[in-house]
């Protein structure tokens, strides 16, 4: 919910996206790999595509979302809980640093496509970068990332 809330800025928007994700997750739970990444960010890579989809729907419909997503709307809502909010502040640090660690010119296509939830195509668009170099981009930067969280 934090991250279709933070996404779309919309509370209504956020429920649709959160069903959408229970749907699709009981959908294809057969096709789960737990070798790949855990179930926390498989749940989460199901719900940010949905919210994604929704904007992109919201703006080819013509309805413009209000606010755009910066570094730290990646991490959930605070826990009420002191150690989820202490959890939560270094979770947040840690994906700050690890962006900062990037070369800029991939931490902005990361940014465009995680935060503003451009395709890789719009953000080749958008930059005047070639689609090749922008796929790479997001490549290198996933491995980095990877490494660094």
């Amino acid at each position: 919910m934090a991250i279709a809330l933070r996404m779309l800025h919309n509370p209504q928007e956020a429920e649709d996206v959160v069903q959408d994700t229970f749907l699709e997750i009981w959908r294809r739970a057969r096709r789960f790999e737990g070798a790949r990444g855990g179930a926390a960010a498989w749940v989460v890579s199901i719900a940010r595509t949905r919210a994604i989809d929704r904007l992109r729907a919201s703006r080819t419909s013509g309805v413009a979302l209000e606010g755009t997503a910066a570094t730290e709307d990646l991490m959930p809502m605070a826990d009420p809980s002191l150690a989820g909010q202490t959890q939560g502040r270094r979770d947040q640090a840690r994906v700050t640093t690890a962006l900062a660690a990037l070369p800029a010119e991939q931490r902005e296509t990361i940014e465009l496509a995680y935060f503003e939830g451009l395709s890789e195509a719009e953000i080749a668009a958008q930059t005047g970068t070639p689609l090749g170099v922008v796929k790479m981009r997001v490549n290198r930067a996933m491995k980095r990332l990877t490494e660094l969280v």
